[in-house]
């Protein structure tokens, strides 16, 4: 390969680690492209965790990650509420991800946007039912992510898209999703990297997400066949413009 990038965003789920154990290789390809200049970003679908909490936890596991690299799906859905100025919202989500919406005006008997994240327990009849009258009655609808299921941490659930996709059908209240594979939040990170996007790649183990955000972007993207990929998810017309077995196998492709 004579292509030479100057970006690399990194999934965190599947790709830099699994289930809390880091991938071997993982953090020493890290140092070695930060020394040889190459702009580092790290975008998760993640909500329960704020990028600070998240940035912690990188750098707990050995990495070195600043704040400002990463972007998860919870800041980013914070960023797009501040562009639209809302007069108040209910943001349905627990964690240190609460922390990214600190700055808005909470109001949950009568909000302009509901906002759907990771509400984990608090995802109960009287809330979702309590969501959908306040949509019916002209609440708008965001949500973090469009995911459906969930394996990260450790056995499968349901997460934030399938809440979204039940109010979103319920109430006939088309929703705005902001995770990826949607653009907003891939045009955010691109905007922070000083590199034309033809020299910027996506390191992802989703095809539907991760694969497909980057090719929305426009942007070459890198599939590891690590965390939640699966053979079936090369079936679709979605590809990846390069594919490996672990995160080990990036340096060997001398794309840096």
């Amino acid at each position: 390969m004579n292509e030479t990038f100057k970006g690399i965003i990194f999934d965190i789920s599947g790709v830099l680690e699994f289930q809390g154990t880091v991938y071997p290789g993982a953090i020493e390809l890290l140092d070695t492209l930060r020394a040889k200049g190459v702009h580092i970003r790290i975008l998760t679908n993640s909500t329960l965790k704020s990028r600070l909490s998240w940035a912690a936890k990188l750098v707990q596991m050995g990495f070195t990650v600043y704040e400002q690299e990463v972007i998860t799906a919870g800041y980013a859905t914070a960023q797009y509420l501040r562009q639209l100025k809302p007069r108040s919202c209910w943001v349905m989500l627990k964690g240190e991800g609460v922390e990214e919406f600190k700055d808005f005006h909470h109001d949950l008997e009568n909000p302009e946007y509901i906002v759907v994240g990771d509400y984990r327990d608090e995802f109960t009849f009287h809330n979702m039912n309590k969501a959908l009258k306040l949509l019916l009655k002209g609440s708008k609808l965001i949500v973090m992510i469009p995911e459906l299921v969930d394996i990260s941490m450790g056995d499968v659930e349901l997460t934030v898209g399938a809440y979204g996709k039940m109010l979103e059908m319920a109430s006939k209240v088309a929703a705005t999703y902001i995770g990826k594979p949607n653009k907003y939040i891939f045009e955010m990170a691109l905007n922070t990297i000083d590199a034309p996007r033809d020299k910027i790649l996506m390191v992802g183990d989703r095809v539907n997400s991760d694969i497909a955000g980057a090719r929305r972007a426009d942007i070459k993207s890198i599939l590891v066949k690590t965390g939640e990929f699966k053979e079936s998810d090369l079936v679709g017309n979605i590809r990846p413009d390069f594919m490996v077995n672990s995160i080990l196998e990036i340096a060997q492709l001398n794309l840096f």
